[in-house]
């Protein structure tokens, strides 16, 4: 496909295992790469390692202050309050990290009268060393861990998950002289990972726009559509609502979205393989479209921005600063961090997805 990079760091053993088998039966598409890179038995990322924090390869927004987890907190006591105060109800987190957003969220809930006796706590994980993190921090709440939401029991749920839909495998096609070709993970000379393309694809993908140029990139996640098939089976029968926080750019301009971070540091999605986060940006038009066609209500995703000023953001960090002055300037960086138009506040989406049975109790705070 190409000549060998003699810059590259020294291959991974989870690389070496993914090239003999790339040798043996052929190029794999991003999707097959990446679900082996992320989620790989024995030296997968998300099961291995500890991404989490300034040890790990990326800091997500509970990390970065306690104002988000709250605000957060605030939201979920006001949706399940709208919903009729279920009790019992289910609350869980796709993709906890190391449970400080749920312990945040735990800790405001708590002056909610009846929130804390109904919940049941459920984390979706399938990473133990992150496992044993949020059991010292949330073992005082009784949680259950599943490795897929499909196993948490039926009833009424409350649903946040942050970063979690960036780290679905996509697929990507690129548009070049001779038509749409899917891109492919093979081997170079070297036998070391490298992107080429497959065959000519008889069509176009469903996704490509008309008018897309030369050299475009289209993306889609295979796993989004079950995904939000199984949102629409938990909340058939019962009132519920989902809180979906992740960063994209909902334009719907092609582009390669697919990127690697290595110790807070971006890095090529094939070097680091099982060492390195790799993440896409999410399609929020394909997924508000598949929520709707399932029969849910999900609102047009807002900027993390205006949802987190619409809880009130701002005045919850004065109130830090006026109790804490000598915090001033950290407070006030992490709120930059969250809302800033420069930092997530502009490229992180928020959307909510809402049961059928919903209808009446009133539209969910933000949107």
């Amino acid at each position: 496909m190409r000549l060998p990079d003699v810059t590259r760091p020294p291959p991974t053993a989870l690389e070496m295992r993914i090239a003999a088998s790339v040798q043996e039966s052929g190029p794999i598409g991003v999707d097959a790469f990446m679900a082996r890179a992320l989620y790989d038995a024995q030296d997968g990322y998300y099961v291995t390692g500890r991404p989490i924090g300034a040890q790990g390869d990326f800091t997500t927004a509970p990390e970065i202050s306690q104002i988000f987890g709250e605000l957060i907190g605030l939201w979920l006591a006001q949706s399940w309050l709208d919903l009729g105060s279920p009790a019992p109800f289910h609350l869980i987190e796709l993709g906890p990290g190391r449970g400080t957003l749920l312990g945040d969220i735990l800790r405001v809930c708590a002056r909610v009268p009846g929130f804390h006796a109904a919940l049941t706590l459920h984390l979706v994980d399938t990473n133990q060393p992150l496992r044993a993190l949020q059991r010292q921090t949330l073992s005082r709440y009784n949680p259950y861990w599943h490795d897929n939401l499909s196993t948490v029991p039926d009833g009424p749920s409350l649903i946040i998950g942050n970063e979690f839909l960036d780290c679905m495998p996509i697929r990507q096609f690129v548009q070049t002289k001779t038509g749409w070709h899917e891109k492919q993970v093979g081997c170079d000379d070297a036998g070391r990972l490298c992107f080429g393309l497959g065959p000519l694809l008889p069509l176009p993908p469903g996704i490509a726009a008309i008018g897309d140029p030369l050299g475009s990139v289209r993306e889609v996640a295979p796993q989004l559509p079950s995904f939000v098939a199984q949102l629409a089976n938990r909340f058939e029968n019962n009132v519920g609502r989902a809180l979906l926080i992740d960063y994209g750019d909902p334009s719907g301009k092609p582009g390669d979205t697919l990127q690697a971070l290595y110790n807070h540091t971006k890095s090529h999605p094939l070097d680091h393989v099982g060492q390195s986060d790799l993440t896409a940006h999410v399609d929020f038009s394909a997924l508000q479209s598949l929520a709707q066609k399932a029969g849910l209500d999900c609102p047009e995703a807002v900027s993390q921005r205006t949802f987190l000023q619409s809880l009130g953001i701002e005045a919850r960090a004065q109130a830090l600063i006026a109790a804490n002055p000598h915090c001033a300037n950290d407070v006030q960086g992490a709120v930059d961090r969250l809302i800033g138009e420069a930092h997530m506040g502009a490229l992180f989406r928020v959307v909510c997805i809402d049961s059928r049975h919903n209808e009446g109790r009133g539209p969910p705070l933000g949107f």
